[in-house]
Parts: C-alpha cells; structure tokens; sequence
C-alpha cells in the first residue's frame, strides 16, 4: 500500500481521485493522504489538479537532524545577483547567463565569474538596496523554518550568490549556517571579482558533509531543497530532496516536487 500526499485540504479533488483509483482517504490539518495499491501517475495528477502530489518516501523523519536549502529562487523570491545587475542596467544580459547556468547548460565557474566581472565598479549600497528592497522569503519559507526549530533540526542556506545576502538572511529568519561567495569590495565599489574558491556544486555537497560531521549524523538524515542544476550534487546525497518550483532536470531526479504550494508543504511529509 502506497501513501499519497496531496498537498492541499481539497475535499474534492481527493474524492475525485479516490473514486477513478479506489484510494483510502486520511484528512490532516494541512492536506489529504490517499492510501492505494496502484502505481498512480503524480504528474497527471499534478497537471488536472494544478496541486502538489507526492508518494510518501519510505523515510524515517523522526531521525532527520537537518536542512539545507539553495537561496535564490528557493529560500527567497530572486536571483540576487540579477537584481544587483539591473543597477547597473545590464539586467537582461546577467539573467539569461543565470538562467542558462541554473539549467545546466552552462559551467558554473565559469558562467558566475563572467556575471560578476560585469558588475564591477558598482556601488555596494546597491546590496542593501537589493535586499531591502526585492529580497523576500518564499511563501511557507519562515513557517519550515520555525518548524525545524520545534523540532530540534538544524537549518542551513548555502548559495552560488553571496554571503552579503546569506548572512543577513540567516541572521534575519534564524537560520544556524550560511555559505556564498563573497564578493571582493574596494573603496565602496565592487572590483569585478569574488575572494576564495567559488561556491559551485561540488562545494556545496561538501557543505552538507561538512554539517553532518559536526553534527555527527548521516546524509540520510538531511532535507535538501533547490531549484537549479548547481544543487543536484548536493541533493544526490541527502536523505530526502526536494525540488522547489525547478527547472525540470532537478525535478527529474528529486524525491519531492512542490511547484504549486509553498516551502511549507514540506512539514506534510512528517507524520502529525
């Protein structure tokens, strides 16, 4: 028997879907679960029913000790740096490397280092702008948040983007750790370039390692969620992954896709 989660408290989709599939039906506070024998297509269901669906990992989540999310277009609402770019009115041309290299299509060394070097000799106030003025977390994003507190997991942002919005997001929503690229500054100005060895996707797996070290817990105890190609590495290793709203090779290879609801939907999958 196979454990449905819809993520969502619509009455009548889930009697609609029990009647076509002949599936037991459990109502919980934030969504329905349906109980069934038949191996049931989640992406038409998805589809017909515009509504998150997931099968229920066999995973046991009282043991998960911690979460680590990808920042821009995951924690919160933009691609940072395409909004520092549109400062410089150069907004069209940052965003369509950006997306290319979420998609996988491009190196992502190669494709951040070419970002940044076109954002030389801006002001850094436009950081501050950046974040106080377009920076929002994504729906439910502060609620998981909370709920990881109640539960004694450790919560984690590690970003391509840069420790200027990481840190101050994590100190913001009360996040345990943070990792980016840290831009290189000089008189007020960005130089065009980033300090230290870029944050890609080998490096953020490491970060994962790095946590469940020091947390002496395993990679099957962790949550990933991400939205682009430069999180696969990391999500390959966790527990559970999770694609938020992604791009569809990430959707692909992930345990759980929410492309619907908000980063909440991921408290359904604990057992309340």
């Amino acid at each position: 028997m196979k454990t449905i989660i819809q993520h969502s408290t619509d009455t009548q989709i889930a009697t609609q879907i029990a009647d076509i599939y002949h599936c037991k039906v459990k109502h919980y506070a934030s969504h329905i679960r349906l109980y069934t024998d038949q191996q049931i297509d989640l992406d038409v269901l998805r589809q017909t029913h515009s509504t998150d669906f997931n099968y229920l990992p066999t995973l046991d989540f009282s043991q998960i000790k911690l979460f680590v999310s990808d920042m821009d277009s995951t924690l919160i609402n933009i691609e940072c740096i395409d909004e520092i770019a549109d400062f410089a009115n150069i907004k069209p041309q940052v965003a369509a490397i950006t997306e290319r290299a979420m998609q996988g299509e491009l190196d992502f060394n190669a494709s951040l280092i070419e970002r940044v070097t076109l954002l030389k000799g801006l002001d850094i106030s436009v950081l501050d702008k950046v974040y106080a003025e377009r920076l929002q977390v994504n729906p439910g994003g502060q609620d998981l948040i909370e709920y990881f507190k109640s539960k004694g997991i450790k919560s984690a942002v590690v970003s391509g983007g840069f420790t200027y919005f990481t840190h101050r997001l994590a100190k913001d929503i009360g996040l345990d750790h943070a990792r980016a690229n840290e831009l290189d500054i000089e008189n007020n100005q960005l130089t065009g370039i980033t300090q230290g060895s870029i944050i890609n996707a080998t490096a953020k797996s490491e970060f994962v390692i790095e946590l469940c070290e020091q947390y002496q817990i395993s990679p099957n105890q962790v949550i990933v969620v991400g939205d682009g190609a430069n999180d696969l590495a990391m999500m390959s290793i966790a527990g559970l992954s999770v694609a938020y709203h992604a791009k569809p090779s990430v959707i692909k290879q992930a345990n759980i896709v929410i492309s619907f609801g908000g980063l909440d939907k991921i408290v359904d999958l604990f057992d309340e």
